[in-house]
């Protein structure tokens, strides 16, 4: 092994930071006569930059992502109308977007299990 001469700083490990879609936030959660009305930004890998979800006790009312692919984001929002929060977590938790490791369906299911 090589050695650092005294008083020499030894060579810093670069390490690179992998984003696993675990960076989005909540930016509202309120309820308003029994409606509960969430914002949400997604991951930075993803398409979308923004997720509006409203909730009926456990039961999905309505999903709108801004921006995205917007025919799937539609789909995906028309598909789990009416279901409940923890059957659309179980479909949609670890989808995956070409080689992203998180997708907009992924990014409402870590949401959604937040929540």
């Amino acid at each position: 092994q090589a050695q650092t001469p005294q008083g020499a700083k030894a060579p810093e490990e670069k390490t690179t930071a992998v984003n696993d879609g675990s960076d989005f936030t909540i930016e509202k959660d309120e309820t308003i006569d029994g409606v509960r009305y969430v914002t949400a930004v997604p991951s930075k890998i993803v398409c979308s930059v923004r997720i509006d979800i409203q909730l009926k006790g456990e039961v999905i009312d309505s999903v709108a992502y801004t921006k995205g692919c917007n025919g799937n984001a539609k789909g995906i929002g028309a598909l789990i109308k009416g279901m409940t929060v923890d059957e659309a977590i179980s479909r949609l938790k670890g989808i995956t977007c070409g080689k992203r490791p998180t997708s907009c369906p992924d990014q409402l299911a870590k949401v959604l299990e937040k929540l």
